[in-house]
């Protein structure tokens, strides 16, 4: 019963909807590929950065963990003690920079296939609906050469993301 009620109304639907501009869908998934494309750029910046965390935090655990053995070695039971702690702190954060780091790295490779999918499809799109009028530069090969609109969206979310910043810290000094 429900079935041809549904039926009806996604046929009434389908009548009073206009078929689809190709050119609109290509310029639709185009701006979703750019916006893919930025994001992995800033998925890349996040990986980096915590590889360069976890660099660190390695290098802070063995100077604990030496300080620690120098420590034991002339019998210095209490900065021993302090050494251990530490070495237990930074061991944690590198466990947990370790971890970091490969859901990063798994969330990249994830956005990567999706944005290969969307260039694929773009291309396909493209090539379904013909060719693209005369003079306009394949969608496609936008994406594979001009990084302008990818920096511009970059830079918009970089702003974003400082404005909250602020607010943040400015509803913190308030007390909000």
């Amino acid at each position: 019963m429900f079935e041809r009620l549904r039926a009806a109304v996604n046929a009434a639907l389908d009548a009073a909807m206009p078929p689809p501009d190709w050119r609109d869908l290509q310029g639709q998934m185009r701006r979703a590929a750019v916006e893919g494309r930025a994001a992995l750029m800033q998925l890349r910046e996040a990986l980096a950065r915590t590889e360069r965390e976890l660099v660190v935090e390695r290098l802070h655990l063995a100077d604990a963990q030496r300080r620690g053995a120098l420590a034991d070695g002339i019998g210095d039971a209490e900065t021993a003690e302090i050494a251990q702690r530490f070495a237990t702190k930074h061991g944690e954060r590198v466990a947990v920079l370790e971890q970091k780091l490969a859901a990063q790295q798994a969330e990249l490779m994830l956005a990567e296939r999706d944005v290969g999918e969307m260039v694929t499809q773009l291309k396909e799109l493209e090539r379904r609906g013909g060719i693209a009028p005369e003079g306009a530069r394949s969608a496609a090969e936008g994406l594979e050469v001009d990084d302008s609109e990818v920096r511009t969206v970059t830079d918009r979310a970089a702003r974003e993301a400082d404005a909250a910043q602020r607010l943040a810290d400015l509803k913190k000094r308030m007390g909000k």
